[in-house]
């Protein structure tokens, strides 16, 4: 079966990328340049454990890139291109023959070990001051599996060896890296299987491991675990989770959780028959949510306008006011989408951030009754916008935010500036999630409490 270029998604060249020091990057550059359907690199996946060579050991492959996309071991978040590149791990060689039982077994010989050969003398010499004066420390270049914490401290890479290393044995790591991206950091919890240390707070390393409790060490060993045999144990591994990463970006309704990522099957079901969701997926589409009073002829606008997009599944209205009725049902514009009012029990702005049952959709559009400048297609593309970024808020009036000197508080301003920091959800996209929901009803909180100055 022959495959059709036209109609492909990704296109990997068949090229080896995966380590720089074997690449001859002129020639290279070249060859992808001269690819029949390259353009600039656009839809083209390039993979690479080991970016950069001496003396700079640059977090990126060094070849023309273009508009390409890399699934590398490298990135910095100064280097790192989200929702474009792929962080992944360098892969060890030492995967194969993984012991189950080292995540079940009990306390270890050593609280932490550093076992990398190519860590900045700087930060070695700190650490050999650390194990003379703590004899739990021990500084070596094996022994992992003797070890609750394995450091993966800066080297002249940022992505190596070693964090692989640490989790096949088992061995919860300790980053000290200031800036790295964790593999795939996009979508894993790297909180439930890994310390964080800031560099200038190598010092106090001991104090911050043994703060942590047995319990704790338990559950992110047993994580470290599941994420080496689910992620990391093999280089097919790595390029299905690459390619999972892809999908979510590419069609986000279709993405896997955070549970499907971070959870063991037994936790998540999804490995099993009898764990199958009873809950259907949300239909596509977005459900307009308009906060009124009872300026009905505005409101009447904005419900003809926004009926327009095509991606429009429902109209729900969220009436605000408690003495007066909502009209009936008589003088109602005649649309050809499902309409819904709901009457509130209190004034409150932040009722358009209920998590209603009426909505039946990922996508929720806030919009206000006095909205009517908008047009369907401006609409649409808010929405193709936010299919795109789903974890964002993604709207129309645009604001930045300053602290203003003389009065000592927060303000925001709307003048028309190159800075921005907020949109405002008079016109926003956001996703029906109720953690989104809390922070927002937050933030109207510390509105009306006068924290903020508007």
């Amino acid at each position: 079966m022959y495959l059709i270029p036209k109609k492909a998604c990704i296109f990997v060249p068949s090229l080896d990328l995966l380590n720089q020091n074997n690449v001859r990057l002129k020639e290279t550059s070249q060859i992808l340049s001269s690819l029949p359907y390259w353009n600039a690199g656009t839809n083209h996946l390039l993979f690479n454990f080991l970016p950069g060579s001496v003396p700079e050991y640059n977090a990126v492959l060094e070849v023309n890139l273009n508009r390409a996309m890399i699934a590398g071991a490298g990135f910095s978040t100064w280097t790192y291109r989200k929702t474009h590149d792929i962080s992944i791990p360098v892969f060890s060689l030492l995967g194969h023959n993984f012991d189950l039982e080292i995540c079940k077994e009990g306390p270890r010989q050593y609280l932490a070990t550093a076992a990398q050969n190519n860590i900045h003398f700087e930060y070695r010499n700190e650490l050999e001051d650390l194990a003379e004066e703590h004899p739990e420390l021990l500084v070596l270049n094996q022994v992992l599996q003797e070890s609750t914490f394995c450091l993966i401290i800066r080297g002249a890479r940022l992505g190596q060896t070693a964090l692989s290393d640490a989790m096949k044995a088992g061995c919860i790591p300790v980053i000290v890296a200031d800036g790295y991206v964790l593999p795939f950091a996009d979508h894993i919890d790297w909180q439930r299987a890994s310390i964080i240390v800031f560099e200038e707070n190598l010092a106090d390393l001991i104090h911050i491991l043994k703060s942590v409790s047995d319990e704790r060490i338990s559950e992110m060993r047993s994580q470290v675990c599941f994420l080496w045999e689910k992620y990391f144990s093999s280089v097919s591994l790595i390029t299905k989770a690459v390619l999972d990463v892809l999908n979510s970006r590419i069609f986000p309704h279709h993405a896997l959780t955070y549970e499907d990522w971070n959870n063991p099957p037994d936790e998540a079901g999804a490995s099993s028959l009898l764990f199958l969701p009873t809950i259907a997926p949300k239909p596509q589409g977005f459900t307009a949510v308009i906060l009124t009073y009872d300026r009905l002829e505005s409101l009447f606008q904005v419900i003809l306008k926004v009926v327009q997009a095509p991606s429009l599944a429902k109209v729900l209205v969220v009436w605000n006011n408690q003495v007066k009725a909502p009209p009936p049902a008589s003088i109602w514009p005649k649309i050809n989408k499902p309409l819904k009012v709901v009457q509130t029990k209190e004034n409150r702005l932040s009722n358009r951030f209920y998590p209603y049952d009426e909505i039946e959709t990922e996508a929720v559009l806030a919009i206000d009754d006095d909205i009517v400048m908008l047009t369907a297609d401006e609409l649409e593309f808010a929405y193709e916008v936010w299919r795109e970024f789903p974890d964002r808020i993604v709207g129309f009036p645009s604001r930045v935010h300053l602290y203003d000197n003389t009065t000592k508080k927060w303000k925001y301003e709307s003048e028309w500036t190159n800075e921005i920091s907020m949109v405002l959800t008079g016109a926003a996209f956001f996703i029906t999630n109720f953690t989104v929901i809390c922070i927002l009803i937050q933030c109207q909180e510390i509105l009306k409490n006068g924290l903020m100055t508007i």
